[in-house]
């Protein structure tokens, strides 16, 4: 039966004309709400003997649940249903939305919460450039912090090095300064964003038009269908999870260290990494006034061992240099590893982001991949709509494998290095003084740095 058009709400903007709101109409004339554990059924007068629903016994709030899934179902119509707000998710929707292609982003967390959780971020050459030619370089404004070079220190001794060449674009830019900017200039143009969606579980995905459910802010079960899902919810969001397990495989590298990571309430100085036989050391900039510092640390520590003093201690002793210190808002560890899941769509679902893949955090290379895979799926998507061509589509998994694992293996290299070049007591002498040599290259070579430029800038 094809959904038929009803008067009522949508909530879609100028870019999601397709958006409307469908209704199974159904004739029921009979409705037997049962005891619990009786066998029910709902009957319509003009099929003989009824029509059963649910011919079992069953409880009484599970009979109610079946019958408004399959009896009553309403909901709205839609070209891409977004599940997660987050970067990937927000790009893909303000691209669809410039194009003229109708989209809902579904995020299950607050506004509040969104704009407020603090993640790193470094947008490279490839981000900044990408944003300017959709015509989205205003996401870039504000906060953003031109990318100034560093210090880098080996041992307590800082190593000369010349920046006045780079030419790359990138910006430090927290997380969540570029999904709240992301967030106001797509609901600026009228886009579809629906905070606090629960419970949200995706449908026929190997149909023609999958379904997703959510339950909205005052507790209603809404219903979208659309032509394709994107999955940009995350390594533990249910996107990934609606795919059969033995219809994906999970390529993973445990790298056997960690990060103690930090955000503080105080400029960055100095700022930049260290290399020291304690570990690795970083101070980033997050702001005028903030900044993120990183301790290599054993992969079984704990949260306990990291008092405050001990931190701050351990960074001036990795720096070689008094750093300045001030109120620690947040701490956390993180395990170092990467993560590809391929293939990275199933039927009708795309995935993106972290939902397809995790680099660790050394590259600096997280947000590019979500974006190259906004990027690479929003084209595939406008090419299907306008040409109706879907061939883009069916090489999407294809096209974004191949960068990933290019930028994967650019992580696992430089996260080695960085790494094994100080404490030794992780993967021994040995790894220490290869990695030596190879950082010693990058500081030597031309052809060594000008490959590392390119990936850092994003652009290889």
């Amino acid at each position: 039966m094809q959904p038929q058009a009803f008067g009522g709400r949508t909530r879609g903007g100028p870019g999601s004309a397709k958006s409307a709101a469908f209704r199974y109409p159904v004739s029921i004339h009979r409705l037997v709400a049962p005891a619990a554990g009786s066998t029910v059924v709902v009957g319509a007068p003009h099929h003989p003997g009824g029509a059963a629903v649910h011919a079992q016994a069953c409880p009484v709030t599970a009979f109610f649940e079946e019958f408004w899934k399959h009896m009553v179902e309403t909901g709205e119509d839609t070209t891409v249903v977004i599940v997660g707000a987050g970067v990937a998710g927000l790009a893909l929707g303000a691209f669809l939305l410039r194009n003229g292609i109708g989209c809902i982003i579904l995020e299950k967390h607050s506004r509040a919460y969104v704009e407020k959780r603090q993640r790193a971020g470094t947008i490279d050459s490839f981000g900044v450039r990408m944003f300017r030619a959709w015509g989205l370089e205003e996401v870039l404004e504000g906060d953003p912090i031109p990318q100034a070079g560093g210090g880098f220190f080996i041992d307590g001794e800082e190593l000369p090095v010349d920046w006045e060449d780079d030419d790359s674009e990138s910006l430090f830019c927290p997380q969540q300064v570029l999904v709240r900017n992301l967030t106001d200039v797509f609901l600026r143009d009228g886009g579809d964003l629906r905070f606090e969606a629960a419970d949200v579980s995706l449908e026929d995905i190997d149909g023609e038009r999958p379904l997703v459910r959510y339950r909205d802010t005052n507790g209603s079960v809404e219903v979208l269908r659309c032509d394709f899902v994107a999955g940009c919810d995350g390594d533990r969001g249910v996107s990934r999870a609606a795919i059969p397990a033995a219809a994906l495989t999970r390529y993973s590298y445990e790298y056997g260290y960690a990060w103690l990571s930090v955000l503080a309430e105080v400029p960055a100085h100095p700022s930049g990494m260290a290399i020291h036989s304690r570990g690795l050391a970083g101070v980033i900039p997050r702001g005028a006034n903030a900044s993120r510092l990183y301790l290599q640390c054993p992969i079984d520590d704990t949260l306990a061992q990291w008092p405050d003093e001990r931190i701050w201690n351990e960074l001036e002793a990795r720096f070689g240099t008094p750093v300045a210190t001030g109120p620690i808002a947040d701490k956390r560890l993180v395990p170092l590893r990467s993560v590809v899941y391929s293939p990275m769509n199933h039927g009708r679902l795309y995935l993106l982001g972290d939902a397809a893949h995790i680099v660790p955090p050394m590259s600096a290379k997280g947000i590019h991949l979500a974006l190259h895979d906004a990027e690479v799926f929003a084209r595939a998507v406008i090419h299907r709509v306008r040409k109706g061509d879907s061939s883009l589509l069916d090489d999407y998994s294809s096209t974004c494998l191949r960068h990933v694992w290019n930028y994967q293996a650019f992580a696992a290299w430089i996260t080695e290095i960085m790494h094994n070049v100080g404490d030794a007591s992780y993967a021994g002498e040995f790894r220490k003084q290869i990695a030596r040599a190879e950082l010693e290259r990058l500081f030597t070579s031309p052809t060594a740095n000008r490959l590392f430029s390119e990936f850092s800038a994003g652009v290889n």
